[in-house]
């Protein structure tokens, strides 16, 4: 009688997943490997998180390819004074609340504010070729984009401040998510319409996890494109505003 080799359906499903499924065992513990692997993966989202942001070299980056940029700080000094006060990463600087105030490229139909937030890394892997792909979207569909606001210490909330001094209609904030362990490079989209200090995270709308190994850009540009011309008719962002941008048929 013939053997019958049974594979394991678990290992088959790891093709389509990142998450740590089916590490297996060893008496009561994890393999070895799985072990050094979690490891290892803690050590990447803690480095994602105190990764400096390399402003100068995004702005380099962006100016090369025709944007014009502004640079702020949030109210929290330092790494250290940002992770333990997210009140301070929501405010402006004084000095940079100045310089917005004096800012003479005001009142477009949407800003992007690119932030550090927890992962710097994400925004150096994925904002340059996000908001290439976004302008060309956005111009071609009749909006205006203002200046690319880099923000260092930021919090989402600091795009309300950034959009309230550019006088801008929305605002669209980049920033480094909460780095994950099969995830440390994740970036985060937050769309405000008419933003102004004291907005409620409600009257937002998020599109998460964009990079090539989750939301691939030309997908959330899309999605972005249809909560913005849907946002600017309603005349609100937020909960009130239900993406069903995939009802669509492919652009």
């Amino acid at each position: 009688m013939s053997e019958i080799t049974r594979l394991d359906p678990w290992q088959e499903l790891k093709q389509f997943t990142a998450a740590r499924i089916a590490i297996g065992r060893t008496g009561a513990s994890q393999p070895t490997d799985a072990v050094l692997s979690f490891g290892v993966a803690h050590a990447q989202a803690r480095d994602a998180v105190h990764l400096p942001f390399e402003v100068d070299s995004l702005r380099q980056q962006l100016e090369a390819l025709d944007f014009s940029t502004l640079t702020v700080h949030s109210a929290a000094d330092n790494r250290g004074i940002y992770l333990r006060r997210p009140d301070l990463g929501r405010t402006l600087s004084s000095a940079s609340e100045n310089m917005l105030a004096t800012a003479s490229d005001k009142g477009r139909d949407v800003v992007f504010m690119v932030g550090d937030g927890l992962s710097s890394k994400a925004i150096h892997r994925h904002a340059v070729p996000f908001l290439v792909e976004a302008r060309s979207r956005l111009e071609q569909s009749g909006f205006s984009i203002g200046p690319v606001v880099l923000a260092e210490q930021a919090r989402v909330a600091l795009g309300d401040g950034v959009g309230e001094k550019l006088q801008a209609k929305f605002v669209v904030v980049l920033i480094g998510e909460r780095p994950g362990l099969s995830s440390p490079d994740s970036m985060g989209l937050y769309l405000t319409w008419q933003p102004r200090q004291g907005r409620m995270d409600s009257e937002r709308n998020c599109i998460s996890n964009i990079r090539p190994e989750g939301l691939p850009y030309q997908d959330a540009v899309k999605k972005l494109e249809w909560l913005i011309r849907e946002a600017d008719r309603l005349q609100l962002t937020g909960v009130d505003l239900k993406d069903q941008s995939d009802l669509l048929p492919a652009a």
